[in-house]
């Protein structure tokens, strides 16, 4: 069975929290390919909240970000490496702090 590894960053929507959609995905998103695709980034998957469980509630996240790897060593490695620079790079785009998961992909088919 093939698992795919993936860090998840989840930005917090509140009301007074601010995100830079453009940098995010003009400058951040292109820097994490640029950096991590030589050290086994293989996705990268960007979701943008729309609505919380009902379409007129509020958000959780603002922002969820995903970086898919092949393996967690290889993950450990691209944070290892550049992670300090990515999260200096955050105060750029955001000023909310982030929660960030690491998982594997378990089953991933279409229905």
């Amino acid at each position: 069975m093939y698992v795919m590894v993936k860090l998840t960053v989840l930005y917090p929507q509140n009301t007074n929290s601010h995100f830079d959609m453009r940098y995010y995905l003009d400058k951040h998103i292109p820097m994490v390919k640029e950096r991590l695709a030589p050290l086994g980034l293989v996705r990268v998957e960007v979701e943008e909240g729309m609505a919380g469980v009902t379409p007129d509630s509020p958000t959780t996240y603002s922002m969820i970000g995903r970086l898919n790897f092949n393996s967690l060593e290889e993950l450990h490695i691209a944070l290892e490496v550049y992670g300090e620079e990515f999260i200096r790079d955050m105060s750029n785009f955001t000023d909310v702090q982030p929660q960030m998961q690491i998982s594997q992909e378990l089953i991933s088919t279409p229905c």
